[in-house]
């Protein structure tokens, strides 16, 4: 009896893992047709952009950088440079220290010439208290802020708070903009269409580039395998994912890493929020609820020129850090916004991206790694398998190398932030290889992820870069 239950249980979770391969792969190739249209029309637009009339006319609205940090001594420093010399024409500058432990104020003040001042911060969005103001001397448009430990979320309502321009840009302490990134986020904020309230662009991999006072003067592939199988992920997630969901009207994430954001439909929908450990994935779920309730649509953009250069994980260790967090936020916003499952309401975003990214993003995580063990069980218990059932998730896997490869074409053919042409050779090498191994240990990284979400866990843990990741 206990073999035939166990038959009909395989069974159904075969077509279960079958299902799960079929919808990713087949919904990844329609997202990379789009992209690929996408990508070679904005590529042939980029040069009558205008973007220097947007900056010389004065049509770029008054634009605040907050940079939240905490504990990031080794490189607030270049963040900040990064941010201060960006081609913005009213631009300010907002670091707010969010309780370090160690010398991240200490390294602000000695650097930047920062003496403490009087200051009225009135608190819009309810957070921990604020200790302290600087402004530096040197830079006339910065300013630090000292607050009591209260995590990113908060910290960024601090900054909204502090906030005096009708559009922010949330930057994270570890990243290096692009001197024109801030102007490409805002443009088409100020084009006809009045309904955007939020800019994401692009995260790329600043490990193993060459960094001169907070700006990526030489791309280069970073030197481990974790990296660089890294740098593959980002094209794929970013020039597929990204645009793909944009172009359909269906983005559920916006990068906080930078992400250009109206002021007033943030604090209206309560800020960021603690709920999750994924603060920028939650806010822009929580607009698009916003605006149903309103019944007036807020649409969120993805520009795919705009690049932002972040330090990603160089250990295992600090990459499964990362993937928990990132699943764990995944799941709780979309337990947190269930009502948008299959919900006509909210449009695409409701009937596709959200059923995608919850069974895709998170249940997949389990199917998948489990599909992989029930193999060999269903062997040792004398089980039997489909015979699609092997084969179908090798073609799956080998059709997803194609979809890496198939990134890494769009970033060749289209931007080139790679000219080397050896560097190109290697990444469709990785791309290649990525699904086997590296997609594996990711997967239990995320599932590790998801096992804390359904224990309650909410924890955010912080990843720590090597020194030779930061040059």
């Amino acid at each position: 009896m206990w073999r035939e239950w166990g038959q009909h249980a395989l069974n159904i979770f075969n077509a279960l893992t079958i299902a799960y391969f079929f919808a990713g792969n087949c919904i990844y190739t329609v997202l990379m047709a789009v992209s690929l249209v996408s990508a070679f029309l904005h590529h042939r637009r980029r040069p009558y952009q205008g973007l220097h009339e947007l900056r010389d006319l004065s049509l770029a609205p008054p634009l605040t950088v907050i940079i939240p940090a905490y504990n990031e001594e080794d490189s607030i420093l270049e963040t900040v440079r990064s941010a201060l010399r960006a081609d913005y024409p009213d631009l300010r500058v907002l670091v707010v220290d969010d309780g370090s432990s160690d010398a991240t104020l200490e390294r602000l003040r000695n650097e930047f010439a920062l003496s403490e001042i009087n200051l009225i911060y009135r608190r819009l969005l309810a957070t921990s208290p604020v200790k302290a103001f600087f402004k530096s001397a040197e830079f006339p448009n910065l300013i630090v802020l000292s607050k009591e430990h209260g995590g990113k979320a908060d910290a960024l309502n601090v900054g909204i708070n502090f906030c005096r321009t009708p559009y922010f840009c949330t930057l994270d302490a570890d990243c290096l903009i692009e001197p024109d990134a801030l102007l490409r986020l805002v443009k088409p904020m100020r084009g006809p269409s009045k309904n955007i309230v939020v800019s994401g662009g692009t995260i790329r991999i600043r490990n193993g580039c060459k960094v001169v006072y907070g700006r990526v003067e030489e791309v280069q592939l970073p030197s481990s395998w974790v990296e660089r199988l890294q740098v593959v992920e980002y094209l794929r997630g970013f020039l597929l994912g990204r645009a793909g969901w944009d172009l359909t009207q269906g983005t559920l994430i916006v990068s906080g890493a930078l992400a250009v954001f109206r002021r007033a439909e943030v604090i209206e929908a309560g800020g960021f929020s603690n709920a999750t450990v994924s603060e920028d994935m939650e806010i822009i779920v929580r607009l698009r609820c916003l605006a149903e309730e309103r019944k007036h649509p807020l649409r969120m953009i993805f520009t795919m020129d705009t690049i932002c250069w972040t330090q990603c994980p160089s250990t295992l260790a600090m990459l499964a850090r990362q993937r928990r967090r990132w699943q764990l936020g995944l799941c709780q916003t979309l337990w947190l916004n269930s009502e948008m499952l299959f919900n006509w309401k909210y449009g695409v975003a409701g009937m596709l991206s959200f059923p995608f990214h919850l069974y895709v993003e998170a249940l997949g995580a389990g199917v998948e790694l489990i599909g992989y063990l029930v193999v060999p069980l269903a062997f040792a218990i004398h089980l039997a398998l489909s015979a699609f059932y092997i084969p179908l998730v090798i073609l799956s896997l080998i059709y997803a190398s194609f979809l890496s490869v198939g990134a890494v074409l769009i970033e060749e053919l289209t931007y080139r932030r790679y000219p080397n042409r050896r560097d190109l050779y290697t990444l469709l090498g990785w791309a290649l290889v990525e699904n086997f191994g590296f997609r594996q240990i990711v997967l239990y990284f995320r599932f590790q992820g998801f096992l804390r979400f359904l224990s309650g866990f909410h924890q955010w843990e912080k990843v720590a870069h090597s020194a030779d990741s930061l040059t």
